[in-house]
């Protein structure tokens, strides 16, 4: 968690420099998604919202070709296709969210139940903020999720704010656990910024989908600390005496707390984190950057298994007129 703080600063100083031109921070919300992506075997498959990118890094990704994404050049994987905080890998089994609230929920459940249909013990995890609880997806994917007894854990993060709407004007049930209830599902909230606690409540229901006994929803009680992205600003819509408010509860002092209590952590192992990322980050971020623009060619590739003539026209095209006039194209190098 003081690694994903450490990076979080770090790129919304990139973007304030121009260096990126957009960032998702996940500031404030750090146990809730950390402990439920810990709840998961290497094996499970995670489908994203906006802040749960990082648990790409928990299981095992690079944070370079992590950052090459933000950037878009030719370290990111997906060649610089995707809007910046749009990682995703099947290596470590992660999808990409899509920008649209609630899409990525009817997709968790149609490959929960395609791995039910295949007799695997694959379990989904489908991340939504409390916003995407009043979409039509989400209807539509726990009616259907409840209906197969699909695979599949939805983890709500309840941060309180979706954008500049509070919870209280884009909902009328205050109480987003609730919902789940509605549709014949297991629900219960959590203390979202509360390590222990996420992590129980997620390993129990990803144990129980394991066993065919269905799907659950969780709602994760936590607050957005930051802004909504780097394209947000909260001082125009939020009392900054309620964000005081939860500063004091925030997930690093807990889990600093629960450390401290059971004598396995000390200001010096406090201060030595904090510096080991602050030096992993920057190690990082240089080679990151270093990356050029993806090649012009790559536009044509992962389009097909087997090219139609068509593409080969136009990617010879493209390489003529790059060789006629390579200075219009500096991302040819």
């Amino acid at each position: 968690m003081i690694f994903l703080r450490t990076l979080d600063e770090r790129m919304l100083t990139l973007q304030r420099q121009g260096r990126i031109g957009f960032y998702g921070s996940c500031y404030g919300q750090e146990a809730a998604t950390i402990a439920s992506a810990a709840a998961l075997e290497p094996g499970d498959w995670i489908f994203p919202a906006l802040r749960e990118a990082s648990a790409m890094l928990l299981r095992g990704f690079p944070v370079v070709p992590y950052l090459c994404q933000v950037f878009g050049n030719a370290g990111d994987p997906a060649k610089g296709r995707q809007m910046p905080s749009h990682q995703a890998d099947a290596s470590v089994r992660q999808v990409s969210w899509s920008s649209v609230i609630g899409t990525q929920l009817p997709q968790a459940v149609g490959a929960a139940y395609a791995a039910r249909l295949r007799g695997e013990a694959t379990v989904f995890m489908a991340y939504l903020g409390d916003g995407a609880t009043s979409s039509a997806d989400f209807h539509h994917a726990l009616t259907a999720a409840a209906r197969w007894r699909a695979p599949v854990v939805f983890c709500c993060q309840n941060n309180h704010w979706s954008i500049s709407l509070p919870v209280a004007r884009q909902t009328a049930a205050q109480e987003l656990w609730k919902k789940g209830l509605a549709y014949g599902i297991p629900s219960k909230r959590i203390d979202g910024n509360d390590l222990g606690a996420v992590y129980a409540a997620c390993d129990e229901a990803v144990a129980r989908a394991r066993r065919g006994e269905g799907p659950a929803f969780l709602e994760l009680l936590t607050y957005r600390l930051g802004a909504h992205s780097s394209s947000d600003d909260p001082t125009r819509y939020r009392d900054p005496a309620e964000v005081e408010v939860w500063k004091r509860r925030d997930p690093l002092l807990v889990g600093r707390g629960f450390l401290e209590a059971a004598g396995v952590w000390s200001a010096a192992d406090e201060e030595s984190a904090w510096r080991e990322a602050g030096d992993r980050v920057a190690r990082a971020v240089a080679e990151a950057e270093a990356f050029p623009p993806p090649a012009p060619d790559t536009l044509f590739d992962d389009l097909y298994a087997d090219p139609p003539w068509i593409v080969a026209e136009q990617r010879a095209m493209l390489a003529a007129e790059l060789a006629a006039a390579p200075r219009a194209h500096p991302g040819r190098g």
